[in-house]
C-alpha cells in the first residue's frame, strides 16, 4: 500500500522517469552528492511545555538513552532561553527575530485588520528557516505542532516547507484528535496544504509525527541537504501515554515533589550541569507540602507524574529510532541535530493539576482524559529554579540545549557556559548551510536578524556576553551580561547578579539601584523598538524592599 506521500509525489510527477543521457545523469548525480555532502543536513527537535531538569543527561530520573548520548557525544548548553511560552518561542526559532517583530508577542489568532506585534501569526517582515534555507538548495520538511498561524497562507507549506504533516493548532489529544480541549473543537491538523484527520485507530501523536519524518527522508531528493524540524507536542498536557509505558514509572513519584527536587538537584551537581552557585530555589509556597496530602491524592499525583515522564520516554525512544534511520541511511556522520524545549514546565491547572474536559472521566493517561501534571510536578521539572511557563525568570524561559555534530566538537561531552536564545538558531543555522539572509525575499522587506551565530560557541572556541530580552504576558525582562532585570505580572522589576546567583534569589534592587535604572532603560528602548505594548507603564522601579 502506497503512502499518501508516494501518491503525492506520482501525482505531482516526482517520481516520473526521465530519459537523459547517461553521461549527463551521472554527472548530475555527482555534483548534487558533492553539493550534499559539503553542507550538513540539519534536524532541529523542539519539545514542548519540558522542564530544565527533565532529561536524563541534565539530572532526570526519566528514561533517555538517546538523548542522553546526543549529549554525550555533542554538547549541552547550562544556560540557553526560549521566550518564555509555546507561539513566542517557535516564531522566534523559525524567524531569529523577538516575537514581537514577527507579530506573536502574544499567542495565536485569526487574521487582523491591522497587523501589529500581537496579531497572533507570522507576518510578512520575517523569514523562516525554512524559506532561507530552501533558497539555499535545502530540501525543508516539518512535522508536529505549528502554532504560528492557524489559516491559510501562513501554514508550514505557505512559509517556506516542501512538506508537512502535524498539528497546526495548540494542544490536542495524543490519541483521538476528535477529543479536544473543549468539547466539540477539533484541532487543526494538516498534511501539506490540506486539512487531515488523523484516525482514531492506533494514532499516537508522539510516534505519528516520527512516523512521518522519517517518510518524508525516505522519498527525499538525496542530491540535496535537507532540514528537519520535528516539533513533537510532547510532554504538553493533555497527559496521554501507553499504559505499557506508564507501567515502567508508575509507583516511582509516591515520595512527593520535594523528594524529587533534591534528588534531580544532587544529579546535577554531580553531572556538573549546575555548580554550587545553583543554589536550590525554595518551595513554591501555593505547592503543598507532600506529608499533608491524603493516599488518595498521593496516588493520583503519582501516577500523573509516571504519565508525564511516559510521555519524554516515548519521545526519545522516537528520537532513537531517527538517529537509527540516519545511521542506516548513511547520512548521520554529515547531520547536526540540535534539540531544546519551547518553555519551562507548565503549572497550568493549578497545584495538583485538572481534567481540562471534566466529561472525559477514564484513567489518568487514557485517551478518555485531558488532564495537566500540575504546579507541584511543574516546580520538580523546573529544578533548581523557580516560577514556569508564562514567566520570564529562569524557570519560565531557560531550557535543555544539546547540539550533536559528528566529527566536528572537539570536547564531546562537553557543557558549554555561553548564554544563547532561540533567535540564535537563524543565524547559527544560516552559517552551518553556507545560506544567505535576505534584506528582501518576495517582494517583502526583511527585518534584520536579532541573533548571533552559536558555531563558534558550539566547538567552544567563543564565549561572549549577551544582551537579551523577554516580554509576554506583561512579564518581562533583560539579561545584560551577568546582569538581570526582571517582573512578573502585576509586580516590580527585580535585579539578579546571574553569575553569583543564577536562580534568583537575592534581588538587589534597592542595593544596585544604578545597575536597575540602565537595564531598566535598555529594556525600554527595546520593548519600543519592537512593540511592546505600552512600556511606559512599567518605567518605574520599586523604592525599597519588600519585608
Amino acid at each position: 500500500m502506497k503512502s499518501s506521500f508516494e501518491e503525492r509525489a506520482e501525482t505531482t510527477g516526482w517520481m516520473k522517469t526521465v530519459l537523459w543521457p547517461a553521461w549527463l545523469f551521472v554527472a548530475v548525480l555527482v555534483a548534487g552528492a558533492g553539493q550534499a555532502a559539503e553542507r550538513p543536513n540539519i534536524v532541529l527537535i523542539l519539545a514542548d511545555d519540558m522542564g530544565y531538569s527533565d532529561l536524563g543527561c541534565y539530572g532526570s530520573e526519566i528514561h533517555t538513552p538517546n538523548l542522553d548520548r546526543l549529549a554525550e557525544e555533542g554538547v549541552r548548553f547550562r544556560s540557553f532561553y526560549n521566550a518564555g511560552r509555546c507561539c513566542p518561542t517557535r516564531a522566534a526559532l523559525l524567524t531569529g527575530l523577538y516575537p514581537h517583530q514577527a507579530g506573536m508577542g502574544g499567542m495565536v489568532s485569526g487574521p487582523q485588520e491591522k497587523p501589529d506585534p500581537y496579531q497572533g501569526y507570522l507576518n510578512n517582515e520575517c523569514v523562516t528557516l525554512a524559506e532561507v534555507l530552501r533558497t539555499a538548495g535545502y530540501s525543508t520538511f516539518m512535522t508536529g505542532k505549528w502554532h504560528v498561524g492557524e489559516f491559510r497562507p501562513v501554514w508550514p507549506v505557505d512559509r517556506g516547507f516542501d512538506r508537512y504533516y502535524g498539528l497546526i493548532s495548540g494542544a490536542m489529544n495524543y490519541f483521538n484528535i476528535d477529543l479536544g480541549k473543549r468539547k466539540g473543537i477539533v484541532r487543526g491538523f494538516a498534511i501539506d496544504d490540506r486539512p487531515y484527520k488523523p484516525p482514531a485507530d492506533g494514532f499516537y501523536a508522539t510516534d505519528a509525527f516520527t512516523d512521518h519524518a522519517l517518510d518524508m527522508l525516505r522519498h527525499r531528493d538525496k542530491s540535496k541537504p535537507f532540514f528537519l524540524y520535528l516539533a513533537y507536542n510532547a510532554p504538553h498536557w493533555p497527559l496521554h501515554a501507553y499504559e505499557s509505558d506508564i507501567r515502567r514509572y508508575e509507583g516511582s513519584y509516591r515520595k512527593g515533589w520535594h523528594w524529587l527536587r533534591t534528588e534531580r538537584y544532587r544529579r546535577m551537581l554531580a553531572l556538573g550541569i549546575i555548580d554550587e552557585r545553583y543554589r536550590l530555589a525554595p518551595d513554591d509556597p501555593v505547592v503543598l507540602r507532600w506529608d499533608t496530602l491524603d493516599p488518595a491524592r498521593k496516588r493520583e499525583m503519582d501516577r500523573k507524574m509516571a504519565v508525564y515522564a511516559a510521555q519524554i520516554d516515548r519521545m526519545d525512544w522516537n528520537i532513537g529510532r531517527l538517529v537509527r534511520y540516519l545511521r542506516e541511511d548513511g547520512v548521520l556522520e554529515n547531520t547536526i541535530i540540535i534539540f531544546l524545549s519551547d518553555n519551562g514546565g507548565c503549572h497550568e491547572g493549578g497545584p495538583f493539576g485538572q481534567n481540562f474536559r471534566p466529561d472525559l472521566t477514564g484513567p489518568i493517561g487514557s485517551e478518555r482524559s485531558y488532564h495537566s501534571y500540575g504546579r507541584g510536578w511543574a516546580h520538580a521539572s523546573n529544578t533548581p529554579f523557580r516560577k514556569y511557563k508564562h514567566w520570564v525568570h529562569e524557570g519560565g524561559i531557560i531550557t535543555p540545549f544539546i547540539v550533536y555534530w559528528p566529527g566536528k566538537i572537539p570536547d564531546p561531552g562537553a557543557i558549554r557556559t555561553q548564554v544563547g536564545h532561540v533567535i540564535d538558531l537563524m543565524p547559527t543555522l544560516v552559517e552551518l548551510a553556507g545560506a544567505r539572509y535576505p534584506d528582501s525575499f518576495l517582494g517583502r522587506q526583511i527585518r534584520p536578524m536579532e541573533g548571533r551565530s552559536l558555531v563558534k560557541a558550539i566547538l567552544g572556541e567563543e564565549e561572549v556576553p549577551r544582551e537579551l530580552y523577554w516580554e509576554h504576558s506583561r512579564n518581562r525582562a533583560v539579561r545584560v551580561g551577568e546582569w538581570k532585570l526582571v517582573a512578573e505580572r502585576g509586580e516590580a522589576w527585580e535585579l539578579y547578579n546571574l553569575a553569583e546567583d543564577p536562580t534568583e534569589l537575592n534581588n538587589l534592587v534597592t542595593d544596585r539601584p544604578k545597575k536597575a535604572e540602565q537595564l531598566l532603560d535598555t529594556w525600554l528602548r527595546w520593548a519600543r523598538r519592537v512593540g511592546v505594548r505600552d512600556p511606559d507603564r512599567y518605567a518605574h522601579l520599586p523604592t525599597s524592599k519588600r519585608p
